[in-house]
């Protein structure tokens, strides 16, 4: 089982290597803001627990597990995204509100969140509608 740190590690590293081809420990580090020796020691954990494999000073790759849960923690990351972007939350408070969301949403409740954006962009009429909706609230809370 991943912890929400081990699931930013994985998913930063699936990132950078399908946007690099590579993913080195002073990438990660840049990436997510914290110091080359913290990367050291959470890579050789994610090793062990068969997430990538890491040989010091030659880099790493993603095992097929890790290549799975990357490419499923990449979707969750994007689609709450894009939950947020259609729902009508402000453009500067989406990435911050998915880093706050993402690891405390069960995987069935990020299924239902694909289904409602799904139902939502199958019919362009129902984002309108909710548009009207969050307008006529706002002029009801003013």
């Amino acid at each position: 089982m991943t912890t929400p740190s081990m699931e930013d590690y994985i998913e930063q590293i699936y990132m950078l290597i399908e946007e690099k081809g590579y993913a080195r420990v002073s990438d990660i580090a840049e990436a997510l803001a914290v110091h080359p020796s913290s990367v050291t020691k959470m890579v050789q954990k994610l090793d062990k627990d068969e997430y990538l494999i890491y040989e010091k000073y030659r880099g790493l790759v993603l095992t097929p597990k890790g290549k799975k849960i990357g490419k499923r923690l990449v979707y969750r990351h994007e689609l709450l995204e894009q939950f947020l972007r259609i729902i009508g939350v402000d453009e500067e408070k989406i990435y911050d509100d998915v880093e706050g969301i993402e690891h405390h949403l069960s995987w069935n409740s990020i299924d239902r969140i694909g289904d409602l954006v799904q139902y939502l962009e199958d019919d362009s009429k129902r984002v309108t509608d909710l548009r009207s909706v969050q307008k006529r609230n706002e002029q009801e809370n003013q």
